[in-house]
């Protein structure tokens, strides 16, 4: 299926009027964007991307056959629909291979640097002690080591978010995992922070500027309006267990085993509440802020553009919606943009075509990387909704400038060697929130008529 491609003008306001022409290529913001380099080399990732780009090649074949089949208005193929869907979601399968194989080598050791501010106290000898108070404190319930540090270190010990402050080092790993795993993290901007809450002004309203010969009078001009954006830190928590025979096995790392543990359940939650939490208890995410239609988009809220079918892509020309929603958003956010879809969406777009038959979706073109939709990056985050009447599947922004996750500094953990016996739970907690900061720098698509 062909579609008509929009070339970008010099307009770039979110309502300026787009013309439908050829279209340069367009701007690749794939390049770089991966947080870490995995190895190049490594064999096992050689091989997954070999076979995603043969899935793809194939996949390819198929639709093209099936297309084809549609504009000679032949019957539907049955066959050939059934074996696009095996591979797409061979393709699927692929691709969760490598980012696997990728994650696996992004995973930082253990003491390989550390928070900003607590690097040096991570490798002094007060670090030193600290870990070997807390390696007695999970092994066998001895919290005396950890009472006197954070005696010396003014804490109020148990106190009321109960639980010890793990070691620094722990503390990094899991924030590193974290940014890898967690798919909003990694595009948003976060900020450490000590208090409950983080608070950021914003300007509702420029100041009035404007030009003036140089010896003529200057009208006073208006001061900007400002605005308190607040993000308070919630508390997440993960409660893993372990036998007290894990945890008299003086070789096994239990520093590594604790971040193993919680890191998924934390990406798990995060991930969901960064996109669709309602804010109590959680932070809030960019799909429950008030919406308007992205031509008379004001501040304070979220612009939307409307795929003009209830719950579907327009049956003609379903792509021209994509490219109304990357220009909706204005050029200055555009250069760092990615989308932001659920993968059963991702499935439905990668059977999209420009008008020169081209592929609107690539697949990475290295380990690291993320697939790319028109040159611009795809970020898959299953808390996406699917496409259903009035839905907001696909989102599209700077997530950097416009979505703000907060994290507390210190990882909590209380050890609980009685509600589960035989198994010793450690009930550990981290304090994140998280919301919209620039409402002009993410747009998303309604599927709605």
């Amino acid at each position: 299926m062909t579609v008509p491609v929009p070339f970008e003008t010099h307009a770039t306001a979110p309502h300026a009027p787009e013309v439908k022409g050829a279209l340069p290529p367009l701007e690749d913001k794939a390049a770089g964007r991966a947080p870490h380099d995995p190895a190049p080399n490594d064999p096992a990732v050689g091989t997954a991307m070999a076979e995603l780009a043969r899935a793809f090649e194939a996949f390819k074949e198929t639709n093209d056959a099936r297309l084809a089949a549609i504009e000679g208005r032949a019957p539907g193929d049955v066959l050939t629909e059934e074996k696009l869907a095996r591979i797409d979601a061979a393709l699927d399968t692929a691709r969760t291979r490598l980012d696997r194989l990728t994650l696996e080598g992004r995973r930082p050791p253990l003491g390989a640097g550390g928070l900003p501010g607590r690097d040096a106290a991570a490798r002094d000898g007060a670090g030193i002690e600290h870990k070997a108070a807390f390696d007695l404190y999970v092994r066998a319930g001895e919290s005396g080591g950890l009472k006197r540090l954070e005696e010396k270190a003014l804490s109020a010990g148990s106190g009321p978010d109960g639980g010890y402050l793990v070691p620094a080092e722990v503390e990094r790993m899991v924030l590193t995992r974290l940014a890898n795993l967690s798919p909003i993290r990694s595009l948003a901007t976060v900020r450490v922070i000590s208090g409950g809450q983080y608070k950021r002004a914003v300007s509702v309203r420029d100041a009035i500027a404007g030009w003036v010969a140089e010896t003529a009078p200057r009208a006073q001009t208006d001061s900007p309006v400002l605005s308190e954006l607040t993000f308070p830190a919630m508390e997440l928590y993960a409660m893993p267990a372990a036998t007290q025979t894990l945890l008299d096995d003086a070789i096994v790392d239990i520093d590594s085993w604790l971040a193993d543990e919680v890191e998924t359940s934390f990406a798990e939650q995060e991930g969901i509440a960064f996109v669709t939490g309602n804010g109590a208890s959680r932070p809030r995410g960019f799909l429950t802020y008030d919406l308007v239609a992205n031509t008379a988009w004001v501040p304070g809220k979220i612009g939307t553009v409307s795929t003009g079918a209830a719950g579907a892509f327009p049956a003609a020309n379903p792509s021209d919606v994509l490219f109304d929603l990357v220009y909706g958003l204005r050029a200055g956010y555009r250069q760092n943009a990615t989308f932001v879809m659920n993968r059963r969406l991702q499935s439905t777009i990668r059977k999209f075509k420009d008008a020169d038959g081209n592929y609107l979706w690539q697949p990475p073109l290295a380990a690291g990387t993320a697939a790319t939709l028109m040159g611009f990056p795809v970020a898959e985050a299953e808390a996406m909704p699917n496409a259903a009447a009035n839905s907001l599947s696909v989102a599209f922004g700077d997530f950097r400038r416009g979505y703000l996750v907060v994290d507390r500094a210190g990882l909590r953990v209380l050890r609980d060697p009685y509600s589960a016996k035989p198994y010793v739970l450690f009930y550990t907690t981290k304090r994140v929130g998280g919301g919209v900061q620039d409402f002009d720098a993410i747009k998303l698509l309604a599927f709605s008529a």
